[in-house]
């Protein structure tokens, strides 16, 4: 299915979460000076217009970011957040970063960047958007089955990487290909950052990926959500997302422990708003 299209969504509450994720752990990995491998199995477009029609259409940025960006109470680590998401974006535009846009900017000379995407107009615009970057020789896009890339590409040469999957789980069995993907990367690549966003839904499949994500890794692991607002009674859209990490960085636990709490603040739409934090690192 190549219906998704992330310019829809892009700024909304759950982009928010993943991407204060990603910007902490890769910066815990660039504390090192050995090159890291940063991969990302549904990367989308890189960076995208928050004037254009797909965004204005739903809106989903005026309670995520706009509001991020607005805020005059911050903690320090949300502070942070800001300031990178604001450095990384072109000046005098209306734009907002995808996952691979941060990942590039936050970047150095040694470190690597393989992107897929598998719908072809969301690939040449990833394309089109990582040649601003500079040094956009670090980067390869793919415009290809994000799992399968990934498998093929485990171990990265310098044995460090970061890995996002986070695919549009409009198809059920999407849960069950991150699980067995993510079970074939373990055996293939054990050391390796993987990081699972998805959506915090009343669909049973969405309910269990986070247990079934905790069995292959369960002394070495993180998993938290962002609830923004109570589920539908029809059961319908999304109330939250989640991010579930395997090898995650010992410091981030402390760092969501901060930002969680503010976050519910900041985005929560009713007062069910609440997240949800849960670790275990070896």
């Amino acid at each position: 299915m190549l219906s998704y299209r992330h310019a829809f969504h892009s700024g909304n509450h759950a982009d928010i979460l993943k991407h204060f994720c990603l910007l902490s752990v890769l910066e815990y990995f660039k504390q090192k000076d050995k090159a890291y491998c940063y991969i990302d199995t549904h990367a989308g477009a890189g960076l995208y217009d928050l004037s254009s029609d797909e965004a204005q259409k739903i809106g989903e940025y005026r309670d995520g970011i706009q509001k991020l960006l607005t805020a005059t109470k911050l903690p320090s680590c949300l502070q942070h957040f800001r300031q990178s998401v604001t450095a990384c974006l072109p000046e005098n535009k209306d734009l907002y970063c995808g996952s691979p846009w941060l990942a590039q900017t936050l970047s150095r000379e040694q470190d690597r960047l393989r992107l897929f995407e598998l719908h072809p107009t969301d690939a040449e615009l990833l394309r089109r958007n990582m040649r601003q970057v500079p040094s956009p020789n670090r980067t390869q896009v793919f415009c290809d089955n994000g799992f399968k890339g990934l498998l093929s590409i485990l171990p990265p040469p310098s044995r460090r990487a970061v890995v996002l999957i986070d695919p549009s789980y409009e198809l059920k069995q999407d849960y069950q290909q991150v699980v067995d993907t993510l079970k074939a990367a373990l055996k293939k690549f054990a050391e390796g950052c993987y990081m699972v966003w998805y959506p915090c839904l009343s669909r049973y499949q969405s309910q269990k990926l986070p247990l079934n994500l905790q069995k292959l890794s369960p002394n070495n692991y993180l998993h938290a959500e962002l609830h923004v607002h109570t589920p539908r009674s029809n059961g319908f859209g999304m109330h939250g997302s989640g991010v579930f990490i395997i090898n995650p960085p010992y410091t981030l636990p402390k760092t969501l422990a901060e930002a969680l709490p503010a976050l519910v603040e900041l985005l929560g739409q009713d007062e069910n708003a609440q997240f949800v934090l849960q670790s275990s690192i070896a």
